[in-house]
């Protein structure tokens, strides 16, 4: 998930596209090998701005006349200050200048085709433009009220595929059993070949009521979803008390996704499983594509006591670090769920918490996006995220594209899966293997920490 907001969770998913919801918001978000990236919703969540973890909004200072070239120059400009590597990705960046401004345009969509051309020459699938649409629909998202069938997707950067990244809880796609990893086909019967995740989004996402078709490839297997679109208002934060340790009661909170409203609702979430007196905390990042940044970093803050949580690094080598602020909700021991889905934001939280020994990750490799993107609105009401920073773990890691490792690792076989997604309420039980894991080392924790043997992570 992207003012300046930082997303620099969702992996945008490059943010990848979160697809499915939204009258009109794109979220970005990212997705490689595994699947996951920050980037755009369908309804989609864009990568609105920054990073993996983050959005970065800004409002641009340039003008856009009538020309049609003036809004190409705007965008060169913009990218040519900020743009994260000052080769432009080995690409003579001047050289593009001359050539698109060179040309004549009609009309501004002539010049929107043109922009995009540009920018794929950097070969970056964080680097996007939105036309004022686009635009708008991703600002949408970040309020968390969207219109459409609830998937995450993204343009898998090997097969040029659109794959899920995840369903969002309680949506028409999860409940129709809409899987991480399927890939869509068609669209109400146009294939997606070929199709970037903007066109698909346009497809995907329109009001409440009507109905789209999303023909999936899952494994060897095809599967047609006829589905409802419906209004969907987006509560990142869940939570509950558990006793599936005996005598002991566990907070379990399950974060969606790092929405605007995600720290707040996490705040609120630690303080009331505090009353109740829980003893430690399972908290779920699983399939949570990321957001941004500013939500990542304040709810990190929420866990550690101390320590770096998170340092951004652009093309002048300029750092800038995010640290703890001794204003931690909870110092009981936290183990945290993640999975090929959890990216950008969610790796950057899941990383501060890992580096400082604060909580013992279960669950499988993370995403892999250390990259922030920068959202500046232009002067004609479109919008561009420009990739303008790497970032990396308080311990100095270098996640993009390797992801963050748990520390007990436990896979899922795809009937798990399969059996998790038909029946959602089992997730965060003990017929979910991974939870069960969890809840398996949060009861190791809790015993060595009664025992005197500290809460460190570490020991483990």
């Amino acid at each position: 998930m992207c003012c300046v907001l930082q997303l620099k969770a969702y992996a945008t998913l490059g943010l990848l596209r979160l697809l499915l919801f939204s009258s009109g918001s794109v979220f970005m978000m990212e997705i490689t090998k595994r699947g996951l990236v920050l980037g755009a919703t369908a309804a989609v969540l864009s990568t609105v701005a920054v990073t993996g973890a983050g959005i970065h909004l800004s409002q641009s200072q340039a003008f856009f006349q009538d020309s049609p070239k003036e809004l190409i120059d705007e965008v060169w400009q913009i990218v040519d200050r900020n743009y994260v590597d000052g080769t432009f990705n080995q690409v003579d960046w001047k050289a593009i200048r001359q050539e698109y401004l060179s040309r004549n345009y009609a009309n501004k969509q002539e010049a929107y085709k043109a922009v995009r051309e540009m920018l794929e020459k950097l070969n970056d699938p964080y680097t996007r433009f939105m036309d004022p649409e686009e635009f708008k629909n991703m600002q949408v998202e970040t309020s968390g009220e969207l219109t459409g069938v609830g998937i995450q997707l993204a343009l898998d950067e090997e097969t040029k595929k659109l794959v899920v990244i995840a369903p969002i809880e309680g949506t028409p796609a999860a409940k129709a059993g809409v899987l991480a990893k399927d890939v869509i086909t068609k669209i109400d019967g146009k294939p997606t070949e070929g199709m970037d995740v903007n066109d698909a989004v346009g497809l995907i996402r329109g009001q409440a009521g009507t109905e789209v078709t999303l023909t999936i490839k899952r494994g060897s297997a095809e599967k047609v979803f006829k589905l409802k679109r419906e209004r969907i208002e987006i509560h990142p934060v869940r939570f509950s008390v558990k006793q599936d340790i005996p005598g002991q009661k566990t907070g379990y909170i399950r974060l969606n996704q790092f929405s605007a409203n995600a720290a707040a609702e996490m705040r609120a979430a630690i303080q009331d499983l505090e009353k109740q007196g829980v003893t430690g905390y399972v908290l779920d990042l699983r399939s949570n594509p990321g957001g941004l940044l500013y939500a990542s970093v304040d709810i990190a803050r929420m866990w550690l006591k101390d320590g770096g949580i998170v340092s951004t690094v652009d093309r002048q080598g300029v750092s800038d670090r995010q640290k703890a602020n001794n204003r931690q909700l909870t110092d009981k021991p936290l183990v945290v769920l993640v999975d090929g889905g959890s990216a950008s934001a969610s790796e950057i939280l899941s990383g501060a918490l890992q580096d400082n020994k604060r909580a013992v990750l279960v669950g499988t490799k993370t995403f892999g996006k250390g990259l922030v993107q920068s959202v500046r609105g232009l002067g004609d009401g479109s919008g561009l995220a420009v990739t303008i920073a790497k970032y990396f773990t308080p311990s100095g890691r270098d996640i993009n594209h390797a992801g963050i490792a748990p520390d007990v690792v436990i896979e899922l076989s795809d009937a798990q899966r399969q059996e998790l997604s038909r029946n959602r309420d089992e997730i965060g039980t003990a017929k979910d293997p991974q939870y069960a894991k969890g809840i398996e080392v949060l009861q190791q924790q809790i015993a060595r920490r009664n025992s005197g043997g500290g809460n460190s992570a570490a020991s483990r």
